[in-house]
């Protein structure tokens, strides 16, 4: 008897995810081989959605909650030489905005599908551009506000300094709201436009940093604004205190009407990093609510590194994620990454790797799309345009918690050791927030990819490791890094099984 009722109080005791993690497998189609491009749509009806794209077919697999294939709706319509296919999703439709290029025309189109992928009117016509025949095609980039409510499609013009931003905002049904088309102060040798935003207003917000030179850090960062109504561009000059920054990230606080920038800065240029610097911009009193430094102790420094001195412990550190809490506070993560190549060449840098000495989404010397090719994309070729082999190398995950004034609250480290070589699609992590926590799940396995790490952090920063989800069945290979949550407590990750691409529905 005693040991009965040892063993019920080990079971009440053990945690509640650990009891109840169940992972369910999709078929797959002999078609989705490694060179599928996918996007994982959603939840809809109680179906799970996959957009699926092999060449110029292209096809939305519907997976019951089974994860069985109910249908697999080919879409027909849709042109040949069709890319840049993005996804804005409604709780009863959805919009898959696209273009395509007929001779030397891009045509930017919308349609609205149901959950049976199924058009419930024809395709619209958004805009056209007319490009030279040896331009770079994938101009149009679409943002969506996080109420979904207004969504924006704009597109660039980089040429000979000139910097050229047209922008249509319309609102959920698709009616234009403000159409606008400026050109903007730009010197492509110094200058960075990047994290363009869109609040629930519909105000467009991004960043601007400059430099003295293409390699160097940068030493004075602005905010711009483009009121919903307005044409004009409002530049904010941000006081850096004599540092210097590199890839700052911009989010949104919607609830509290405030703009959080944050970035790594240091002392000296290319030098070690110092700690992180934050801005937020109060749209109320539109002038700064908050300027913070925070200096990185050498106590982070030591948990945070993975060998080396304290000084150099976060320079491979890059910010992931913004999460905002309502009272105006928010968590960040960071993870440490690097490559290595395996035939001689360059050796790893932070500063090729920003200013993309290897591979340049700004390259074109006419219009660019400043999100083509970003983190957690899945990418059949791997390497980031490297003509050799390269290992990369994933490796500790840290937490900040920062309060509404942008002080450091706690911080924590997550532990990770992650490598592959040509191929990142089964690093890193992707984090699922549940309400109560936010779970971080990775790879644990770095031979077969089989086993999930699950470790959570509380808000009051509290780190609980559960059990690992592990496939009770041989061969799965999971790309974590590529999941979606799609409910309170659900989960789909993107798996490799025999060379097809498949999915797995993780029900916590």
């Amino acid at each position: 008897m005693n040991r009965i009722l040892f063993n019920l109080l080990l079971l009440l005791l053990l945690p509640a995810a650990a009891l109840c993690q169940k992972i369910t497998y999709s078929d797959f189609d002999q078609e989705d081989n490694r060179d599928i491009n996918f996007e994982i749509i959603g939840k809809m009806n109680g179906n799970f959605l996959v957009y699926k794209n092999i060449k110029w077919r292209h096809k939305i697999s519907i997976l019951g909650d089974d994860m069985k294939i109910k249908e697999t709706v080919k879409l027909d319509f849709i042109p040949d030489k069709t890319f840049n296919v993005d996804f804005v999703i409604y709780p009863k439709f959805f919009y898959m905005i696209y273009q395509y290029q007929k001779r030397n025309i891009l045509h930017c189109m919308a349609v609205r599908m149901d959950g049976e992928a199924k058009k419930i009117s024809e395709p619209v016509e958004i805009d056209t551009t007319q490009i030279p025949m040896m331009a770079d095609n994938k101009i149009y980039t679409t943002i969506h506000s996080e109420d979904k409510q207004k969504i924006m499609v704009f597109k660039i013009n980089k040429k000979n300094d000139h910097f050229n931003i047209a922008t249509l905002l319309l609102d959920s049904s698709l009616n234009p709201l403000n159409r606008s088309r400026r050109e903007l102060d730009y010197n492509d040798r110094k200058d960075t436009y990047s994290n363009y935003t869109l609040d629930n207003d519909g105000n467009l917000v991004f960043t601007r940093d400059g430099k003295n030179g293409n390699r160097d850090n940068s030493n004075s960062l602005s905010l711009v604004i483009k009121e919903a109504t307005q044409d004009t561009f409002a530049y904010h000059e941000i006081d850096l205190k004599n540092s210097y920054i590199d890839e700052v990230k911009l989010k949104v606080d919607n609830l509290n009407k405030r703009y959080i920038l944050n970035s790594f800065y240091y002392k000296k240029n290319r030098g070690s990093i110092e700690g992180m610097f934050t801005h937020i911009w109060d749209r109320a009193t539109a002038k700064p609510f908050i300027e913070q430094f925070t200096v990185f102790s050498d106590s982070l420094r030591d948990e945070a590194k993975t060998n080396g001195q304290l000084r150099f412990a976060m320079d491979d550190f890059f910010i992931r994620q913004v999460f905002v809490k309502k009272d105006g506070g928010f968590l960040l993560t960071a993870e440490d990454y690097s490559s290595q190549g395996r035939s001689g060449g360059n050796p790893w840098n932070r500063w090729d790797y920003l200013n993309n000495y290897y591979y340049s989404p700004y390259s074109s010397s006419y219009y660019y799309n400043p999100y083509f090719n970003n983190y957690n994309y899945y990418r059949p070729l791997s390497s980031y345009g490297y003509n050799q082999s390269v290992r990369y190398y994933y490796a500790n995950i840290v937490i900040f918690s920062m309060d509404k004034n942008g002080a450091l609250e706690w911080s924590r480290v997550i532990h990770k050791d992650q490598f592959d070589d040509d191929n990142e699609n089964f690093l890193s992590f992707s984090t699922m927030n549940s309400g109560g926590e936010i779970h971080f799940l990775f790879n644990d396995d770095k031979n077969k990819n089989q086993i999930i790490s699950n470790s959570s952090i509380s808000p009051s920063g509290v780190l609980t490791r559960y059990a690992t989800l592990k496939s009770q069945e041989r061969g799965y290979q999971f790309m974590p890094s590529l999941s979606k949550q799609v409910g309170a407590n659900q989960l789909i990750i993107p798996c490799v099984y025999r060379s097809y691409i498949c999915f797995a529905k993780v029900d916590f």
